[in-house]
This record gives C-alpha cells, structure tokens and sequence, in this order.
C-alpha cells in the first residue's frame, strides 16, 4: 500500500470513529480513547484536503445508521459508558483485523470495524527469504522441499538488490520469480492441508482475523460504503434488553476442506483458493517496492463469500 493510500485510510478511521462518537452521544455516553492510533489517524485527517475530507464525512455518516440498525447495544441506554478505540498496528498483527472496536466493559460487549478506502483487499502478506508463511497461517511449518524451492529465487533478487536493479528491469520476472514462487506456495498449502485438515479453518481466520467484524468500505466513485458481515463466531447482531436488531446477520460457517487451489487461468502472478460453504480468496503476487529486495508481497482478495455473509450498499445522501 502506498504511503498516499495509507494515510487516506488512517483518515477514514479517524473520520469514522468520530462520526459514531457524534452520533452515540445523541442516545448515550461514549468516550474516544486517544490512544497512539487515534493521534496517527488525526495527523493523517489533517494531512488530506478538504474535498477529501468531505467525501469521507458522506462514506462515514452514510454507514452508522445501518450499523446501529444491526448492533443496537451501540445505542441502548444505560449508565455504563461505551468505549470507542482505533486499533494499533500491533493489535492487527496479532490476529486482528477490526480496526475500530466499539465497547461496553460492564457487561462484557463489544464488536469490530474493518475500515476499507477505495479497495476490498484482505491482506498483504509477504513471501520472503527468511519468513515462514506455514507457520504464521495455520501452524505448521513450511517443509524442507519448500525452502529448497524459494531460497534460489530469493538468493537471485538478493544479487538484483546488491546491484540496485529495479523490478521493471527484470524482464523474466513472470516466469522465473513469480510462478515458481506461485508454484511453491501452492504445493506447501495442500502438503500441509493433507497432514491436518484443520488448515482451512485456521487458514480463513488468519486471514480474516480471529473476532467478527464488519467491513466497511468506503467506495468514492460509487458514492456508497457498502457494509459486510462477517460473523463466524456468533457474536455479532445481539439484542439489547428493549429492542431486537432491526436488520438479522446470520451466522457464517468457516470451510472444512479444500475444494481446489491452482493458478488463475491464463496467469502467471495469482492463485485461487476454493473452499467448502462459498469460501473463494485470491492470492496475486507482486513486487512490493520500485527497487528489486528478496521478498514479494500478495495481494489477497475475498472473491466468493457464503450466502450468510450480507452486503449492504449504502448510499449517500
């Protein structure tokens, strides 16, 4: 991601925390905690100009009257305080994607916000010299025959950094860095998948995150944010003691098998994952920076969602 659009999605968060704050204290009582990400996601506000600013104010406020429609705990009263927070960058990483989490601790409540700007991706994870995506996914080491199939390649773009060779100058990038490092990938996936066939669960939470969420993503050209539900725990849609939710998230079952994982047909940087219940993600390979360095990052997409997973369009005024 780059550093422009970094900051524009710290912006949407800062934008979106404090349009449900707003709107909260019209019911309740709640509180921002200004923590190190709400003060990154201020700087990155006021760093982008207005007619940006505006544009997300519409996306922001278009968003948090179906949400309530969906979690009217938000808005029940009561004399505890609800809590508003922006993640940090070291609670996503460890298994987290909800960027905004919204609280009650009294009564042991809360539900999570993944932010989106302009783009539906779930991930950017790397594949690099030294990293063991098996491990970090789903638990389970990469094997020997995998390493023995990367560290070439990662060796070559090592040698490519040292002569400050940039990725566009790498003619052959397609056919000898990308697909075998495709190829690798995908046969470490269903080696691992044989061994335990808990990989597919453990690998849609890994992605996905470990807390129901919704994502929220703010789509400018369309003049919508379009709201997605992700509740594979249960946890999310609960009644408040006076009224039940007026919009029914269903509950959404994590797969349990591999159907298929290959290459997209006719490419040679992206991989396609089906599984059981609807579960289809996207895994394209790219060159994470200008100059060549022995890592490339993927750009992972939610490409087929279970019938349980509802999508909301909500237009802006």
């Amino acid at each position: 991601m780059s550093k422009q659009s970094n900051n524009q999605g710290r912006a949407y968060e800062y934008i979106c925390l404090l349009t449900l704050s707003n709107e909260i204290n019209r019911f309740r009582t709640a509180e921002i905690e200004r923590n190190s990400a709400y003060h990154a996601a201020y700087h990155a506000w006021t760093d982008v100009d207005m007619a940006l600013q505006e544009t997300l104010k519409e996306s922001a406020r278009a968003a948090v009257a179906t949400v309530f429609d969906m979690e009217p705990m938000i808005i029940e009263q009561g004399d505890d305080v609800l809590s508003l927070k922006i993640q940090t960058d070291q609670e996503g990483k460890a298994g987290d994607v909800r960027d905004i989490v919204i609280s009650r601790k009294e009564i042991k409540w809360e539900i999570g916000l993944s932010l989106k700007h302009n783009h539906f991706a779930v991930k950017h994870n790397r594949l690099a010299k030294t990293l063991d995506f098996g491990a970090k996914w789903y638990g389970i080491p990469c094997s020997k025959e995998y390493w023995d199939r990367v560290q070439p390649i990662f060796q070559r773009l090592e040698r490519e950094k040292l002569l400050r060779r940039a990725w566009r100058e790498l003619k052959d990038k397609d056919t000898e860095i990308y697909v075998p490092l495709l190829r690798a990938f995908i046969e470490e996936v269903k080696k691992s998948n044989a061994m335990d066939p808990s990989v597919p669960k453990k690998m849609a939470e890994y992605l996905l995150g470990e807390f129901d969420f919704y994502k929220i993503i703010s789509v400018d050209s369309k003049r919508l944010t379009q709201i997605q539900t992700y509740n594979m725990h249960g946890k999310l849609n609960r009644p408040a003691q006076t009224r039940k939710p007026k919009i029914v998230v269903p509950v959404t079952s994590l797969p349990t098998r591999i159907v298929s994982l290959d290459f997209k047909p006719n490419s040679t940087t992206t991989a396609e994952l089906y599984m059981d219940g609807g579960w289809e993600f996207g895994f394209r390979l790219h060159n994470a920076a200008t100059m060549a360095e022995p890592s490339v990052k993927f750009d992972i997409q939610v490409i087929g969602m279970p019938a349980t997973i509802i999508s909301i369009n909500c237009i802006w005024q």
